[in-house]
């Protein structure tokens, strides 16, 4: 029988889990109604917003641009974090660190480099046509907008797309300040949302006069000056405050092209350029045409800058990166320096005057319109140096990118290597004869081939498949690894072609190399600064003429080298070469498809080497490097030569001849035909040359060495 309290307890115990299981299923019951309750009361409200028709496609279209307006809102954040770092320095780019004065080798002055600036004339001092005309071509908008004229943008986009570009530009003056103060001249699209950005900082944190002063003070003008007041004292030697309307057109033309427009360059194009200006500002309403009409019928004329025009510009341009970096590394506080550098200015105006006369006279015939030469001494001085046909044109220095094929010019280093690693010499013959690496089968000029040659004749003629076959007996790597330690500065990739010239180099760089020949063998880097001194007196730099120099080839390999580049002029491809009564060497080039042709030698006194070619690599009309380039080197060298001591060249027994003119049009062909006797068959020339050759190498030989004469003599009758 139960206890009636344990009955008890048990019932009470069972009540209440009863009672908690109601209460529980009743609130989750009243949960769910509240719920129910609370999205209908909410579909009720958002009933109120409900749009049928036309009008729910608008609020479509709102609904999504703000979606896409808040992602773009990101984005653009994200873009901007690079103008946060930009002014979180709180410092702007300089407009140039340093004045320098460049001076000759014999202490005169041949130009200037470097800033030209001066910011204190205030913006109330300035003539108020100088702003209008600024703001009409530069900004009409600019008191208006924020920094970024959209406007502005707009139109200037539609103006371009018609074909017209004289009016406006679509950067905000605010946008080119932006980039003169913050930025690197390079145009990409990150850099431009960067500009925009940094335009926005400006207005927040200055004036709009302000920003104003600041891109008159700062922006580029041409001809190494830096803002308005120094351009007025330098193109019209006035203070900017005493300029006439016709002076400020000229002056606001400048600012988007300042070295095409510059009026000691092109007169006549800043001109048209300030008649433009003075149209703008009629446009723009600032200025009536009747007010302008005395500007246009009486435009400015500069000072005379011709001095500055006829400097040595390219290796004015050269040198200022060389200065640099080399004050740079002195780490000295000064800001204007005087250079001494190692140019002739008159070799120099040889060297322009060779190039320019040469190319007047025959570009059209063979389709070429540029070239470029480097002059140096034997111990590497630059004298002369040319990077183009015409500085006001183009400033871009052809002399010293890598970026041109030698063709056969860069032979040297293929014998060279030769000579080194397997002990050839001239002497020893080889076999003209088809060679192919993999399925490359280079062929010669011509697509013949002369059987047994020597080195000095296969050299003279340019055969293309001997080096092939030298460079397969010796490796490219290691011809390559020479080319570099002669002076070639430029990495290129070492390939099946590499023997005939299929590298990219510059002027300057085969200069250099040439001159290893020139200077019995030892590493001669061109070099155009001797000395750096501040105005104060203190020498940054002094070039030590005597140090030490590595031997790159042997005397016997510069002997055995000089003996062919001889023999390419007296009797090669090279024979347009020729410069009566001096010892003349030199090996011409010429790359596939004719887009490159070269002429690199030396004498005793002076190595050149000579590039003619198109910036476009368009090809020229069968243009090769035993014509027009031979030529410009022969008119520099007869000039140079003149009137001077002749120095001899080490391993070449020189006896004045007289000069041998080849008819032929070709560097290949123009050996055989030259010298073949009438009635002879083509080929049999080569291979009496041939045979005179080892000939008279055994006979001195013989006068030297008993064994060596014997080894000579072996290799004769080889020909036949």
């Amino acid at each position: 029988m139960q206890d009636p309290f344990y009955t008890k307890q048990k019932h009470a115990k069972k009540s209440n889990m009863l009672a908690a299981d109601a209460w529980l299923d009743s609130s989750l019951f009243e949960f769910g109604q509240s719920l129910g309750r609370g999205y209908t009361r909410f579909q009720d409200f958002m009933g109120i917003f409900r749009v049928r028709g036309i009008k729910r496609l608008f609020v479509e279209l709102v609904s999504d641009g703000l979606t896409f307006g808040a992602l773009g809102t990101i984005l653009v954040l994200l873009l901007a974090f690079p103008a946060f770092d930009v002014t979180a320095t709180g410092e702007f780019n300089k407009a140039e660190d340093y004045s320098v004065i460049f001076l000759d080798k014999f202490g005169n002055e041949i130009g200037r480099r470097g800033i030209r600036s001066d910011d204190s004339v205030a913006l109330a001092e300035m003539p108020d046509y100088l702003v209008k005309a600024t703001l009409a071509t530069e900004d009409r908008r600019f008191y208006d907008h924020f920094g970024v004229d959209v406007v502005g943008t707009l139109r200037a986009i539609v103006s371009n797309t018609q074909g017209d570009s004289s009016t406006q530009g679509g950067s905000s003056i605010t946008q080119q300040l932006a980039k003169n103060l913050f930025l690197s001249p390079e145009r990409t699209i990150e850099r431009k949302v960067t500009e925009a950005f940094l335009s926005v900082w400006l207005e927040w944190h200055y004036t709009k006069d302000q920003i104003l002063k600041l891109y008159f003070d700062r922006a580029y003008m041409g001809g190494g000056n830096f803002g308005v007041t120094a351009a007025a004292e330098y193109y019209f030697g006035k203070k900017v405050s005493d300029i006439n309307l016709a002076e400020a057109a000229m002056l606001a033309g400048l600012f988007k092209a300042p070295t095409k427009y510059a009026p000691h360059v092109d007169l006549a194009a800043a001109r048209g350029r300030a008649n433009v200006v003075l149209t703008n500002m009629v446009n723009a309403g600032f200025l009536t045409e009747g007010q302008v009409t005395a500007a246009r019928r009486h435009p400015a004329s500069p000072v005379n800058r011709t001095d500055d025009v006829d400097s040595p510009n390219y290796f004015l341009d050269y040198a200022f990166e060389q200065a640099k970096d080399i004050i740079r590394a002195s780490r000295h506080t000064s800001n204007n320096f005087t250079v001494r550098t190692t140019i002739d200015t008159t070799l120099q105006k040889y060297a322009e005057d060779s190039i320019n006369s040469v190319i007047r006279e025959n570009g059209e015939q063979y389709k070429v319109g540029q070239a470029a030469m480097v002059v140096t001494d034997t111990k590497g001085a630059i004298r002369a140096m040319v990077g183009g046909t015409d500085y006001g044109k183009s400033q871009f220095n052809r002399a010293i990118v890598s970026t041109r094929q030698p063709g056969s010019a860069f032979k040297i280093f293929v014998y060279s290597q030769a000579f080194e690693q397997l002990g050839l010499t001239p002497s020893d013959t080889i076999s003209d004869r088809p060679v192919c690496i993999g399925d490359w089968c280079p062929q010669n000029y011509g697509r013949n081939y002369k059987g047994r040659v020597t080195l000095l004749s296969a050299f003279a003629a340019s055969i293309n498949t001997v080096p092939v076959t030298l460079s397969i007996k010796t490796g490219r790597d290691p011809i390559a690894a020479l080319s570099h330690r002669m002076g070639l500065q430029a990495d290129y990739p070492v390939t099946r072609s590499l023997a005939l010239g299929v590298a990219s180099v510059s002027v300057l760089d085969m200069t250099s190399s040439y001159a290893v020949l020139a200077d019995d063998g030892y590493k001669t880097p061109a070099y155009g600064i001797t000395r750096i001194t501040s105005l104060t007196g203190d020498v940054i730099f002094n070039k030590d003429i005597n140090a030490p120099r590595e031997r790159v080839l042997s005397e016997k390999t510069v002997a055995n080298m000089n003996l062919m580049l001889r023999r390419v002029i007296t009797n090669g491809t090279g024979r347009r070469a020729q410069v009566p009564g001096v010892p003349a060497l030199g090996k011409s080039g010429t790359t596939s498809s004719y887009r490159d042709a070269w002429f690199c030698g030396f004498t005793g006194n002076y190595v050149a080497a000579v590039w003619f070619g198109n910036d476009n690599y368009q090809p020229t009309n069968r243009l090769t490097g035993g014509s027009l380039p031979a030529m410009a080197w022969q008119k520099f060298m007869a000039f140079a030569h003149t009137n001077v001591q002749i120095e001899p060249v080490f391993g070449v027994d020189f006896v004045p001849e007289q000069t041998i003119v080849a008819d032929a049009e070709t560097d290949e062909n123009a050996d055989e035909a030259a010298q073949r006797p009438p009635g002879l068959k083509p080929g049999a020339a080569t291979k009496l040359i041939d045979l005179a050759d080892r000939l008279k190498l055994a006979q001195q030989a013989l006068e030297t060495s008993p064994d060596q004469a014997m080894a000579t003599s072996a290799i004769v009758p080889n020909t036949r």
